[in-house]
């Protein structure tokens, strides 16, 4: 059984560059094959790793057309599953995505949990990007988790969103061992508005995440953040925070 991380946060908090952060440390760290899950309709977790993407789970059902002769749909959608899977140096990638045309995201969400349900257990890590707000949590996209990371900026209301998404785990009885906070782009000490915040709400803070002008630039030109450089206060801070709630190794 892998160890499973989800991200979670509300829209504009830089959830997506956290979770490259995240999964390339489990990379850099070589304790094996890491995978690595796009949950999110408007996906973009591929932009912040630089790699393309050739299918979705979510374009599945439309490109379904007439099953072949000799496989039951469920075996040939098993199949076409198969071939959204975007193989990497030390990771895979798998993208929900969304439907094309209008529609709910249902069928999407629910091929894409049922895969890598399936798939989770031949990897040592799982990471998941979640979309933003609380809606993953409803439709059990985020389900045995050991550690769900909760982004934020230092605002109280981001504090407050946060407090949320712990409250509605609970109320789900979501199988999620541990949330944690994480309060991204803190330009020097956290605010002590917002550590009383964090204290008052009896969240766990697993770290702050500095300001760092190069993730500002890598997004400004479009670059990959998956290709920081090894010194960036950012990705130095991410790797501290993840270390912290890791199995030990055997």
């Amino acid at each position: 059984m892998g160890f499973h991380i989800a991200v979670a946060g509300k829209g504009g908090t830089g959830k997506t560059t956290v979770a490259g952060m995240i999964l390339r440390y489990l990379v850099s760290r070589g304790r094996g094959r890491v995978l690595a899950v796009d949950a999110d309709a408007n996906m973009n977790l591929n932009e912040v790793l630089g790699l393309s993407v050739h299918q979705t789970i979510g374009q599945i059902r439309e490109g379904l057309g007439s099953v072949p002769q000799g496989m039951t749909k469920d075996a040939y959608i098993n199949y076409r599953t198969q071939e959204c899977l975007i193989e990497a140096d030390g990771f895979d990638l798998i993208v929900m995505g969304r439907p094309e045309g209008p529609g709910c995201y249902c069928y999407a969400n629910t091929l894409c949990k049922k895969y890598v349900d399936e798939i989770a257990d031949s990897y040592s890590f799982v990471v998941l990007d979640n979309e933003a707000g609380m809606e993953h949590l409803s439709r059990r996209t985020t389900h045995n988790m050991d550690v769900m990371f909760a982004v934020t900026d230092s605002s109280v209301r981001g504090i407050q969103a946060a407090k949320r998404i712990q409250e509605l785990v609970a109320e789900l009885r979501l199988n999620i061992g541990t949330i944690a906070l994480i309060v991204n782009r803190v330009g020097g000490e956290l605010e002590e508005a917002t550590a009383r915040e964090i204290e008052r709400l009896g969240l766990t803070l697993a770290g702050v995440v500095p300001s760092d002008p190069a993730v500002y630039q890598f997004d400004l030109e479009g670059r990959p953040t998956f290709q920081l450089p090894d010194d960036s206060p950012a990705y130095r801070a991410v790797g501290s925070i993840v270390e912290r709630f890791l199995p030990q190794e055997e």
